[in-house]
């Protein structure tokens, strides 16, 4: 609205000042030597009217001339860069969906119309890279890290190289280039900080932390957790070396991190050497609460220095109870009171706390099953049993990043260098599927766990360090001695006869167990000797039935065949014949 009022209004005024210099009256005359020129004011403005247009055409023409030249570069130059940018953003739509073929011929074109896009440098390499040419990907992104305007993502490229060609040197290096150009680069900073952490330069890694905080690379809360981290790496490392050092980084870790498994286990041994065992327990129960470990039971149940089996048993108990029932972690407490029950020789304890697990139970349910077998009741086949069970059981939770498992706790990963990337889980090849077992159960175990265990033998208080009663038959009245299979050969004699003595039935098991196997060596009873000598004056030296002895002669190779009949001490197979009498 308003334009068209201005028009109007210039309308008006051009219409006024033409009217009046129609009402001028008089004539405008030019002279100019000989050359005179006379006529009205009207037509004098009309003829500069005309005069004026024409100058501005012909200056018009005159420049649109002179600059048809560059205008015809300026379109040339323009439908080039169209087409190269027109290659370059197929030829990356090309990369996305992994057309090799079609990505290079729009790499080729971008080239060929747009040489010096930043933009189609970048798709030459990625199309190289596309192609495994990795010479070309090389070749290129150093030429963009010549460039100002692409040093960075040059950069970035011959990182990438560099790690697909397992130079972890040469990436280092590219990183911490592009650290120098550009601190808030993520991915530089995030090398850095992983190859510092493997090669254990805890100093540099925690520069590099600091520096991400400052360049607003990490919030506050996961620069306190992984601060923590650091420090509980070198404190462990430091732990044999400077133990000031040691303790003073990991009291700072368990500070910015309470929850850290290791870093509770550390301080907690700290503060227990200091005699702060209340402090010691605080900090354990701190990090069992929200991730309950075996590492922290352990530290629990020895933060007191002299207890005994008992009193550590009674303190897991009391760390266990704290985890409610309901949470996962409550297996942990079981097994760890199972545990400190076999150490405390509370093995009733310890089967009961392992009862609802031995159905199906983890590789540590069953080694502990084991254990208790073998030193309650000393029963090696059962033991073995469980041990055979263990093989194929559920794996427990361990220190797992990444899918790597690790049976200690690390500060990084070793796949990707990650920072803080160990958690304690179930590994996933442990989880449950829909495939069977692969070791099927052995008719061993099945039978072996199949029995009842023995029944524990109780002794009286008194006699509870001594060897069990064992009932010895009645000495007969002038017994007479068996003659030894190693006793010199005595003179003969009249025959007599002598009468055999009745043979005491051995006392019968207190626990039931299967019958034993038939001897390699029968008793003296049994092979018929004849009647021996009275004793002699010198008593020679007498071997138990079933000790080899040592052969007189040396060692001798068992496989070669002995000339004339051995010798009454002979041991091995020679002893076992000689006993015979052959």
């Amino acid at each position: 609205m308003l334009r068209i009022v201005l028009f109007l209004v210039l309308i008006a005024l051009a219409a006024a000042g033409a009217a009046w210099v129609a009402d001028q009256p008089g004539d405008l005359v030019l002279t100019a030597g000989g050359f005179r020129v006379s006529t009205t004011l009207p037509r004098f403005v009309f003829l500069l009217g005309l005069f004026a247009a024409a100058v501005v055409l012909v200056w018009s023409i005159l420049t649109t001339i002179w600059r048809t030249p560059g205008r015809l570069r300026r379109r040339r130059h323009d439908k080039r860069h169209a087409r190269g940018r027109h290659a370059i953003t197929h030829g990356l739509l090309a990369i996305g969906h992994g057309d090799t073929a079609l990505a290079r011929r729009h790499a080729e074109a971008a080239r060929r119309h747009a040489p010096n896009d930043p933009l189609a440098l970048l798709l030459h390499a990625q199309s190289a890279q596309l192609e495994g040419n990795r010479d070309e990907a090389q070749r290129v992104f150093r030429a963009m890290a010549e460039r100002e305007d692409t040093r960075l993502l040059g950069l970035r490229g011959l990182f990438i190289e560099a790690q697909r060609a397992d130079d972890a040197v040469g990436a280092v290096m590219i990183a911490e280039e592009a650290i120098k150009l550009s601190p808030s680069s993520t991915w530089a900073s995030h090398a850095v900080l992983g190859f510092r952490c493997a090669r254990g330069d805890w100093s540099g890694a925690l520069a590099i932390l600091d520096s991400n905080l400052s360049a607003g690379l990490i919030d506050k809360q996961a620069y306190r957790r992984q601060r923590g981290v650091l420090l509980t790496a070198r404190a462990l490392e430091l732990a044999t070396m400077d133990r000031d050092v040691a303790r003073e980084s990991v009291m700072e870790a368990i500070k910015l991190a309470p929850t850290l498994v290791p870093a509770a286990v550390l301080a907690a041994k700290f503060e227990s050497e200091a005699h702060q065992v209340r402090r010691a327990m605080k900090l354990v129960e701190a990090a069992w609460l929200t991730n309950p470990h075996p590492d922290l039971a352990e530290a629990y149940a020895h933060v007191k220095l002299g207890d005994s089996a008992r009193q550590r048993l009674q303190r897991v108990e009391t760390l266990a109870a704290k985890t409610p029932a309901d949470k996962t972690g409550h297996v942990e407490g079981q097994l760890a009171i199972a545990r400190a029950a076999i150490d405390a020789s509370e093995f009733a304890r310890a089967r009961e706390v392992l009862a609802p697990y031995v159905n199906d139970p983890t590789q540590r349910v069953a080694l502990l099953m084991a254990e208790i077998e073998r030193t309650e009741h000393g029963d090696g086949g059962r033991a073995r049993a469980w041990t055979l069970r263990a093989v194929r059981a559920r794996h427990d939770p361990a220190w797992t990043a990444d899918g790597y498992v690790s049976d200690r706790w690390r500060p990084v990963s070793p796949v990707t260098g990650r920072l803080d990337a160990f958690q304690w889980q179930t590994p996933v090849a442990s989880l449950p599927s829909d495939k069977g077992t692969t070791i099927e159960s052995s008719a061993f175990e099945e039978a072996m766990l199949a029995a009842p265990p023995p029944k524990r033998v109780t002794v009286a208080p008194s006699e509870s360090q001594a060897e069990p009663p064992v009932t010895a038959p009645a000495p007969a009245p002038a017994p007479v001695p068996a003659a030894q299979d190693n006793a010199p050969p005595m003179a003969k004699e009249e025959p007599a006869v002598a009468t055999a003595e009745p043979v005491q039935p051995a006392p019968e098991p207190a626990e039931s167990s299967p019958p034993a196997a038939t001897p390699v060596f029968r008793s003296r009873a049994d092979l018929g000797k004849p009647a021996a000598a009275p004793i002699p004056a010198v008593i020679p030296i007498v071997r138990a039935p079933d000790d080899p002895g040592i052969d007189d002669e040396g060692p001798s190779d068992e496989f070669t065949e002995q000339i004339g009949t051995p010798k009454a001490q002979a041991g091995g197979w020679r002893g076992f014949w000689s006993r015979w009498g052959a």
